[in-house]
């Protein structure tokens, strides 16, 4: 296993283990983040955003595995298994991370989705009638949003 692949499982590793110091660490400090609800997170704010998800969860449930990192780029495949807070609905999420590495650390991740189908699980009814749409979609992202925008003010750990 080279360095990056360690620093990958590192990072899930943090996520099972609740590790938000870790979780930091491995990311560098011009980290970039990308998935549907969280389309442009930048520096700390990656950090803050897996802290505010699974840190108050104690029923969220992580695995992941098909590790593969260069030099340069990596990939690896992770199982999100938890309630969705707003509704308290099931979630298994099955999601495709890639990262990109600067410095020994990540410096772009992205997770990408079938966010239709986190919408039906997340949302029942109403995910499945709208869960597809652009406003959903935008719905989901401006709340996530304001949500971890209100977690970092009450984080001064997070504060640049």
């Amino acid at each position: 296993m080279n360095k990056n692949e360690e620093l990958i499982h590192k990072l899930y590793t943090s996520f099972q283990n609740k590790d938000f110091k870790a979780i930091r660490s491995c990311y560098h400090d011009e980290a970039i983040f990308a998935d549907h609800a969280f389309p442009n997170l930048k520096g700390k704010e990656p950090s803050a955003m897996w802290q505010m998800l699974f840190g108050n969860n104690d029923q969220v449930k992580i695995t992941f595995d098909s590790v593969q990192a260069d030099d340069s780029k990596g990939q690896a495949r992770w199982i999100a298994k938890y309630p969705f807070s707003q509704t308290g609905r099931n979630v298994i999420n099955v999601i495709k991370a890639s990262f990109e590495f600067k410095d020994g650390k990540i410096i772009q991740h992205v997770d990408d989705f079938d966010f239709n189908k986190w919408s039906r699980m997340a949302f029942g009814p109403i995910g499945f009638l709208i869960g597809w749409t652009p406003f959903f979609k935008k719905k989901i992202q401006k709340t996530a949003g304001e949500r971890l925008v209100k977690y970092i003010e009450k984080h001064s750990e997070y504060q640049n």
